[in-house]
């Protein structure tokens, strides 16, 4: 169930506790990196151009991706995210924009800036792809493995839970690279 808990009228869904929570563990990773990179700047500004970044980045990259021609005669529904749709790539593109544009406003090295994003969007990530899992979606091929899993509404044959696998190694594994690589670069 998509739906993580139900308050009368509001509807709290799993996605969105998933993009709240490694948002907000993306801040804590990033408190403790910027001293040791030497990233001068307004932490809460920076994470709020990425934030912004990512929000505006993943709904045009599901608008642009999915169904276009539906938002050229809907356009109202663009601004509709409470509707869903976001593109996990317009959200990665929206997320550099928004660290390439505060960095050029503050007078900020780009290549620290990217590597505080590419570091501190691993939690996302595996946020995320938890939230897929939840969602029965983006499940992987067939399979006869003993981890197989039959999602709703992909017939009654297992599948490979192709989003675990993402949250592992996009998540926690390329975290742990990438957290090897900034103790070891700065």
């Amino acid at each position: 169930n998509p739906v993580a808990l139900k308050l009368g009228p509001i509807s709290i869904y799993w996605y969105g506790i998933a993009y709240i929570t490694g948002i907000v563990s993306g801040y804590f990773l990033a408190k403790f990196i910027v001293k040791k990179i030497n990233f001068n700047t307004n932490l809460s500004d920076f994470a709020s151009a990425i934030i912004i970044g990512i929000l505006i980045g993943g709904r045009l990259g599901y608008v642009i991706i999915y169904d276009p021609i539906y938002y050229l005669t809907n356009p109202l529904k663009i601004i509709a995210i409470w509707e869903g749709g976001m593109s996990f790539h317009g959200g990665g593109i929206g997320a550099c924009i928004g660290a390439f544009i505060h960095s050029k406003n503050h007078k900020l090295a780009i290549n620290k800036a990217f590597d505080i994003l590419a570091i501190c969007a691993t939690p996302g990530l595996f946020f995320g792809r938890i939230a897929n899992f939840i969602n029965a979606e983006l499940y992987g091929r067939t399979t006869s493995v003993s981890w197989g899993i039959i999602f709703p509404n992909s017939g009654l044959i297992a599948r490979h839970p192709s989003q675990l696998y993402e949250a592992l190694f996009e998540g926690l594994i390329l975290f742990i690279i990438l957290f090897l690589c900034y103790k070891y670069a700065y």
